[in-house]
């Protein structure tokens, strides 16, 4: 089978496919050369640059086009629709950086609570504000988990390493992925969390999850953390809170808008920005990297993928 990989990727996982007897292409292509060149392939492979546009499907399906992959958790570069329509399966990674998304959003904890970011900026203008930066501890303190799956799980056990509790909540999980972790009401979690931190997808028929409502219930000095998708949290009633001191600090690596656009956010003092790696670690991008090369000749090779996307959709199309 022919392989088309469109993105950046790790020579193992080219070489992956070349042991299983497929031949492969590597070129990150441009939109309008991917859209010629996309229906002589029998399985594409992208991250998140490459946009799997409507059209682009749509070539690929009159073509040989069988399997699109996605090395990495969403799929939002994908036409995943129209995909299914034609009989083209999606499948990607959701577990490959996970571990890598945990440990950013512990990180991110961490220097938020001892404002480490701000104080190395001081140090580097050459100043010696001891005193200014005075920070406060996670032990003893309750995070709370918005969103308990394979990443929020990761999350709690670092987080139960620094004797913090933990509390979850979550919509579609009856039973705690961890003994220790309590499942309460989101209401609970709110009122009585030291720290929260979201691992949820944005919806956006139901728009941000956390909103002035939300900000109204938290504990005062409440530390906040998105390493999710943009999106959940509304950036202007964050930043209204972290301008009346009920928010102590907020970390974000994924935002409304990216490149994000709310300035205000982004330079805002009690904010600690990165710019979406949450899965950029050497380790993730190999682990996702190779699962979606497995997951793809699994469908080449006329099996059912452990990671098909659309799945339920192509049933209903």
């Amino acid at each position: 089978m022919k392989i088309l990989i469109t993105d950046k990727i790790e020579d193992e996982i080219i070489q992956l496919f070349k042991n299983a007897g497929h031949a492969v292409t590597y070129n990150e292509l441009d939109a309008d050369t991917l859209l010629r060149e996309v229906s002589k392939f029998d399985g594409l492979l992208v991250r998140s640059r490459t946009k799997v546009v409507t059209d682009v499907v749509n070539m690929g399906a009159k073509g040989n086009l069988k399997v699109i992959g996605r090395a990495g958790v969403g799929v939002d570069n994908i036409d995943v629709k129209t995909a299914s329509k034609l009989g083209i399966k999606v499948v990607n990674a959701p577990t490959g950086s996970t571990v890598s998304v945990a440990e950013l959003a512990f990180g991110m904890m961490l220097s938020a609570a001892r404002s480490i970011p701000q104080a190395d900026r001081s140090m580097k203008q050459g100043l010696w504000e001891k005193k200014t930066f005075k920070g406060v501890e996670l032990s003893g303190k309750t995070l709370g988990i918005i969103g308990v799956g394979r990443i929020g799980a990761e999350l709690a056990k670092r987080a139960m390493a620094f004797d913090m509790k933990v509390v979850a909540f979550d919509k579609f999980v009856k039973k705690s992925p961890i003994p220790k972790v309590s499942l309460v009401s989101i209401d609970k979690l709110l009122k009585e969390s030291d720290y929260i931190s979201l691992h949820i997808p944005f919806v956006k028929e139901e728009g941000p999850a956390i909103r002035e409502a939300e900000f109204e219930a938290m504990k005062n000095g409440v530390i906040i953390v998105n390493c999710a998708r943009g999106g959940v949290i509304d950036e202007k009633a964050l930043l209204k809170y972290l301008e009346g001191g009920k928010v102590r600090a907020a970390c974000l690596d994924v935002y409304e808008a990216e490149p994000p656009v709310f300035k205000d956010i982004v330079n805002h003092p009690k904010v600690i920005c990165t710019p979406h790696i949450g899965a950029s670690t050497k380790e993730a991008q190999i682990r996702a990297g190779t699962i979606t090369a497995e997951q793809m000749m699994m469908v080449l090779s006329g099996k059912t993928p452990d990671f098909w996307v659309n799945k339920q959709l192509m049933a209903t199309v």
